[in-house]
C-alpha cells in the first residue's frame, strides 16, 4: 500500500487531524492538505504518485536547437565523419544561426557536450554497448612529445572498377596527427622510404619510429637484411621500433586511424584512379588535421596538439652505412642471397660448398662471404644491376673442396 493511500485513509476514514498525521509519517502538514484535497476531487486517482518534473524549465535546450544537434549528427554521420558529441558542438560553435550572431565554443548559448550526449541518447543516436572493457581497465602509452614516436603502416582500399591499391599512412603518436598517406598500387619498399624521406622535410625527423613486421618495413624476420627504410632511418640516427608478431595492439593508433578514414572514403564515391584516390586521402586528411576535435588530446585538433609542445629529435647511435653481419646456408645450387637496395642479389659460392654455413659481411657494396672457421670464400663488389654474381672461374672440371 502506498504512503500516499495511508494517508488519505487515515484522514479522511479515521477522522485523525492532518497535523498529526504529518507527524506520524514524517511528511509536511501541506502534503497531507493537497493529498486530501486531491481525493475529494479525483477520488482513487489520488493514490497513484504522481511525476515531479517542473512545469517549466527556462534551461531547457529549445526545440530548434535539438533538431540542429540532431541534423549535424546525421550530416556527419552520412559524410563517414565522427559524429560524437564533442565534434557536434565544435561544428556548431562554427555555424551561425538564423538570427545572424554566431555563437563561440565558449559562449552560454552552446549546449555542453554532456546535454548534446543526452539528447543524442534521448532521439535515439547512441546505442548502450555494456560488453566493453572499462576505461579504468585500459593501459594506454602515448608519447610525451610531437615526432618523439610516429606510426606507420599500410592498408588496402579498392578503385571504382575493383583494382586493389594499397595506402601508407604515417601518424604522429604524441598528437595524432597525420604526417601523410601515400596511395599506390603495391607499397614497395622504396616507395616506403622515400614517403617518409619527403615527411622529414616537412615535419622534421622523429626521434623513434614504430611499425609492424611487414617486408616493406624490415627484412630481419625473413633473414634478408635491411629494406631501404631501415637504411634511411639508422643513417638519419632515428631509433626503429617493431610491434610483436601477432600483436596489432602494439600500433593501436595508426590501425584505429585505418577505420576512421576508411570509413570516410566509403562514404564518397569511389575514386576512379590513384590520383583521384590520393586527392580524397589529402582532403581527408586535411579536415583529421585542423577541424575534427580528437578525445585523445583534450578535444584539441591534432595540427594544435602537434604546435603545443616542443618537438623531439633524434637521438639513436651513429652507425656506418651499409655495415651489417649476417647468417646464411649455401643453397643447393651453390649460391646465397644478399639483399640491396630493396633487390634481391645472388651471390656464386660453388654447388660443392652446399650446405655450407657462412657469415656474410657487407660494407655497402663490398661484400666477403666466411664460414664459420673464417676462410674466405668470396671477396667482392656488388653489382647492383645483375641479379646473379657470378664467381669468376672458368667453365670446365674443377678441383673438389673439402666442405667445412
Amino acid at each position: 500500500m502506498s504512503k500516499a493511500r495511508l494517508i488519505i485513509t487515515a484522514v479522511v476514514v479515521e477522522g485523525r487531524s492532518k497535523s498529526e498525521v504529518a507527524r506520524d509519517y514524517d511528511v509536511s502538514r501541506y502534503w497531507v492538505q493537497q493529498l486530501v484535497k486531491r481525493w475529494h476531487v479525483e477520488g482513487e486517482a489520488a493514490y497513484e504518485p504522481r511525476s515531479r518534473r517542473p512545469r517549466h524549465s527556462p534551461h531547457r535546450v529549445p526545440a530548434a536547437v535539438e533538431d540542429e544537434i540532431v541534423r549535424v549528427r546525421k550530416e556527419l554521420s552520412r559524410q563517414g565523419l565522427d559524429a560524437g558529441a564533442e565534434t557536434i558542438r565544435s561544428h556548431l560553435a562554427r555555424r551561425t544561426p538564423r538570427s545572424g550572431q554566431g555563437h563561440g565554443p565558449d559562449q552560454p548559448g552552446l549546449p555542453a557536450v554532456s546535454t548534446i550526449w543526452r539528447i543524442l541518447t534521448r532521439r535515439g543516436f547512441v546505442t548502450p554497448q555494456p560488453q566493453k572493457r572499462p576505461r579504468s581497465s585500459w593501459h594506454r602509452f602515448a608519447a610525451e612529445q610531437p615526432n618523439e614516436r610516429w606510426q606507420a603502416d599500410t592498408t588496402h582500399w579498392h578503385l571504382a572498377d575493383g583494382t586493389g591499391v594499397e595506402i601508407l599512412n604515417i601518424l604522429d603518436d604524441h598528437s595524432r596527427l597525420v604526417v601523410t598517406s601515400a596511395v599506390r598500387r603495391t607499397i614497395l619498399a622504396p616507395d616506403v622510404a622515400a614517403t617518409f624521406d619527403k615527411a622529414f622535410s616537412r615535419w622534421g625527423i622523429p626521434a623513434r619510429v614504430l611499425t609492424d613486421n611487414g617486408a616493406v618495413f624490415t627484412g630481419e624476420p625473413r633473414g634478408h637484411g635491411e629494406v631501404a627504410l631501415e637504411r634511411l632511418l639508422r643513417r638519419l640516427r632515428v631509433v626503429f621500433d617493431h610491434s610483436r608478431p601477432y600483436h596489432p595492439t602494439t600500433c593501436g593508433k595508426i590501425e584505429r586511424f585505418h577505420q576512421t578514414q576508411k570509413k570516410w572514403l566509403a562514404a564518397r564515391p569511389a575514386a576512379k584512379t590513384l590520383r583521384g584516390l590520393q586527392a580524397q586521402a589529402d582532403a581527408f586528411n586535411r579536415y583529421y588535421n585542423t577541424a575534427r576535435p580528437h578525445r585523445a588530446v583534450g578535444r584539441r585538433t591534432p595540427a594544435q596538439a602537434y604546435a603545443a609542445r616542443p618537438k623531439a629529435t633524434p637521438h639513436g647511435p651513429k652507425i656506418p652505412d651499409h655495415y651489417r653481419l649476417r647468417r646464411d646456408v649455401v643453397d643447393t645450387g651453390g649460391t646465397i642471397t644478399l639483399r640491396y637496395n630493396s633487390r634481391l642479389h645472388h651471390i656464386g659460392i660453388g654447388r660443392l660448398l652446399a650446405g655450407t654455413r657462412v657469415y656474410v659481411l657487407t660494407d655497402d657494396r663490398h661484400v666477403r662471404v666466411i664460414t664459420r672457421h673464417g676462410k674466405l670464400l668470396r671477396d667482392l663488389t656488388l653489382n647492383p644491376a645483375r641479379d646473379y654474381q657470378p664467381r669468376g672461374v672458368k667453365k670446365g672440371p674443377q678441383r673438389p673442396q673439402k666442405r667445412e
